[in-house]
């Protein structure tokens, strides 16, 4: 594998970022163990109360909207590994289809950000990295769907919910899910894609500095051509790269994600729901497979990606 990385003219900066280290965990397995091993969160909030209010918020009303899928309530989950891209494909079909891209980590990244008794127990949690209980998740995400219901949302794709199978339980419990695309690469690219990783420290764009071209053993491993993705000019000398993306915590941040997802996947095979789609490559190459996978079209593909 050869992979590139290109820097810029200034020193890249490496600033603490915890936020893509919060894994979510099934409370029926586990919360006995975490109060003992550490802080524990208590946001108040009981898991059926917070399942109750998911299941009052989950129903929403058809709004307008310029995309040419209007009047389709789409009810789609995106699974994949971290820094896979889940949440470029799954923001791009946001703007194809007209409805939300609701990512759990953003709903996160809000309360972390807030003040509070709570968003200080979250932050001890969180930089600890303990696993961030599902009743709190759920309200969170209860929360977001009643305030898409008030702006008048339809449909919603998910990002990052469900993780753990009695999530996936509860949220087939208040509402339909119609398809689950679980989005897959190598795992030699996805850890050079996660190591390549920047951020704007001034706009919050997210950008990748390493240059992926894998050579193809065979027909079943062909090669896998990544460019980068650079940012403009104003952006090169604000580039910072997250404490957290280093080989060692992206490799185990993979291990526990298989290990805590891999049910869910299993789960939602079972109900013939999971859509399983290996990215080819970069954007320009996947994008259009992937619309050809899910039987949608889009006049702008050529020009977007």
């Amino acid at each position: 594998m050869a992979v590139s990385h290109r820097l810029f003219r200034p020193a890249t900066t490496t600033v603490k970022n915890t936020f893509s280290s919060f894994f979510i965990r099934s409370l029926s397995s586990s919360s006995s163990s975490s109060s003992s091993s550490g802080p524990s969160l208590d946001p108040k909030i009981d898991l059926e109360e917070a399942a109750a209010q998911l299941e009052k918020s989950s129903s929403s009303s058809p709004s307008p909207s310029p995309s040419p899928y209007k009047g389709r309530n789409f009810h789609w989950v995106f699974l994949g590994c971290p820094g896979v891209g889940k949440g470029t494909y799954a923001s791009r079909l946001s703007s194809l289809l007209g409805v939300p891209h609701i990512a759990t980590g953003d709903l996160v990244r809000d309360e972390l950000s807030s003040s509070g008794l709570l968003s200080s127990q979250l932050k001890e949690l969180v930089n600890q990295g303990k696993l961030v209980p599902d009743e709190f998740i759920i309200s969170l995400l209860s929360k977001r769907l009643e305030a898409g219901k008030e702006k008048g949302e339809s449909g919603y794709i998910l990002d990052g919910f469900p993780r753990t199978v009695t999530q996936a339980e509860i949220l087939e419990g208040v509402t339909k899910i119609d398809l689950v695309i679980n989005l897959k690469l190598r795992e030699e690219a996805l850890l050079a894609k996660c190591l390549g990783r920047r951020i704007c420290s001034e706009c919050g764009a997210n950008y990748n500095v390493a240059c992926i071209d894998i050579k193809g053993d065979n027909e079943d491993s062909p090669r896998m051509y990544m460019p980068p993705l650079l940012p403009p000019p104003n952006c090169e000398s604000k580039l910072i790269t997250r404490a957290d993306d280093t080989e060692e915590v992206v490799k185990e941040r993979l291990r526990i994600y298989n290990t805590m997802t891999q049910p869910v996947e299993e789960f939602y095979r079972k109900r013939g729901k999971l859509l399983e789609f290996e990215l080819p490559g970069g954007i320009p190459e996947s994008w259009s497979k992937l619309l050809r996978a899910l039987h949608l079209e889009d006049d702008k593909q050529s020009a977007i990606a």
